[in-house]
């Protein structure tokens, strides 16, 4: 079966199939708008992102991964005039606080990180364009905004992603703001005229002095790297509408070609079943589970456990769960690395089925809780076989070169850690006096093993140190 993906642009599941026939793809996923740490909801989204840039290069496709940094945007002008500060310094403190959580979480660096300030001309190229079609205008506030009812007097379809009744919404009111009431069909900021509050945000354009709106950054930056049409748009489900349908409209709009062929929106993360919110007190940044003693697998794994069309309600108990999960791969995994290891080096090629199993499930709109059980049944498996004695050097290396294959699209395997020589010694030390009946003294150097981090576990080749 080929991979089949929901598009919402056709509100179906169906066969994902690249504008080029050579196997490249062109996927562009909405970056963070830096005006503060990043929160869990907001991680979800570049989580489900890294899954399925994973999956598609596990599928054989040729991806070029683009995500946006919104650097400039009302939040932040807002933050930087109260903070005074600069535009540049405020958001970098937030630009490498998310790229550190990204590595906390394993998550594949895209190919082309592209700042919205360093895109201005080519915003101010598309809203030329678009005022040249009669598309855009400018108001009174000097600002440019795009005009829905002239979009659509072209022919053009506003509503693309999501049906809007147009008669029941508010219609024909002007919106400056980035973000914007949902009820509202309204013509939107292109770009913004400098007001006093704006402070040194703001750089010269044919119409005045001002600043672009957020909506014109995404189209800028991803057709400048992927080209006026491209195949993948991710994003979040609250990015549909407006912010995705805008995209849409500008683009074509100066453009006249297909924006996006394929568009895929992960659902909303809810916390404890409720809405995040920090005055219920489950408003969470992964800093915060990495204080509570959660590390970056066990919030990965748990994030990437769902469908990502599905509201996902995340838990303590369910980070709890994702230890478990973690350590049920990792106990057999090393079982399977022990196996190996005792007829020397051993090589494989990747056992078949579990990764047939693992494709089927993937290439059914990646229906990822149907992989995750296909792993499972797997490590249930290999653990009965190694139990049983069943399980020689060549066929472990097998099923280890699967695992290792199917992470690639998971991102959550523990590499294999090498004790410090300093601990190896202290192990034979304790070997030492248990021979010589100083248990005392043996169990001082276990003691102290822990205390390092370290346990000790007794094996089929002796006794050896495993973290944790």
């Amino acid at each position: 079966m080929a991979l089949h993906l929901h598009n919402t642009l056709s509100r179906k599941v169906e066969p994902f199939e690249p504008l080029n026939p050579d196997g490249s793809v062109g996927m562009y996923c909405c970056g963070p708008t830096v005006h503060d740490f990043a929160h869990i909801g907001n991680f979800r989204t570049f989580v489900f992102a890294d899954l399925v840039r994973r999956y598609l290069e596990f599928r054989g496709y040729d991806v070029n991964h683009v995500m946006n940094i919104t650097d400039v945007e009302d939040k932040i002008i807002q933050r930087v005039r109260e903070q005074n500060t600069t535009l540049a310094k405020y958001t970098a403190q937030y630009e490498d606080a998310f790229f550190a959580d990204l590595k906390v979480l394993n998550c594949t660096d895209a190919h082309h990180i592209p700042k919205a300030t360093d895109h201005i001309p080519e915003m101010i190229e598309i809203i030329g364009k678009l005022m040249e079609r009669g598309i855009a205008y400018q108001a009174a506030d000097q600002s440019i905004y795009f005009s829905i009812e002239n979009y659509q007097g072209c022919g053009c379809q506003y509503g693309r992603l999501v049906k809007l009744n147009f008669e029941e919404m508010r219609q024909g009111e002007r919106v400056s703001d980035d973000e914007y009431e949902k009820e509202s069909v309204a013509d939107f900021a292109l770009w913004k005229a400098r007001m006093e509050e704006d402070g040194e945000v703001y750089w010269p354009s044919p119409w005045g002095e001002g600043r672009p709106g957020w909506h014109i950054e995404c189209s800028a930056m991803s057709m400048k790297i992927l080209g006026t049409s491209f195949d993948l748009h991710l994003g979040g489900e609250d990015l549909a509408f407006p912010h995705h349908e805008d995209e849409i409209a500008q683009s074509e709009g100066a453009t006249g070609k297909p924006f996006v062929k394929h568009w895929l929106h992960g659902a909303h993360l809810l916390v404890e079943g409720k809405k995040m919110s920090k005055s219920l007190g489950n408003f969470f940044t992964l800093r915060d589970l990495i204080e509570k003693g959660y590390d970056g697998r066990e919030v990965r794994q748990l994030m990437i456990s769902a469908h990502y069309r599905e509201t996902f309600n995340f838990t303590m108990a369910g980070l709890d769960g994702a230890h478990t999960a973690m350590a049920r791969i990792d106990e057999c995994v090393t079982k399977l690395r022990d196996v190996k290891a005792a007829a020397g080096d051993s090589t494989a090629d990747a056992a078949s089925e579990v990764i047939e199993k693992f494709t089927a499930a993937l290439d059914d709109d990646l229906n990822v809780s149907s992989a995750w059980g296909v792993v499972f049944d797997w490590v249930r498996d290999c653990n009965r076989r190694l139990a049983e004695n069943q399980m020689d050097a060549a066929t472990a290396a097998a099923e280890l070169a699967a695992w290792e294959r199917i992470d690639t699209v998971l991102g959550v395997g523990k590499a294999e850690e090498e004790a410090p020589v300093e601990l190896t010694a202290l192990l034979e030390e304790r070997a030492e006096a248990r021979k010589a009946k100083d248990f005392a003294r043996a169990d001082a150097i276990r003691d102290e093993l822990t205390k390092e981090g370290w346990t000790i576990e007794d094996t089929p080749k002796g006794a050896r140190l495993k973290r944790g």
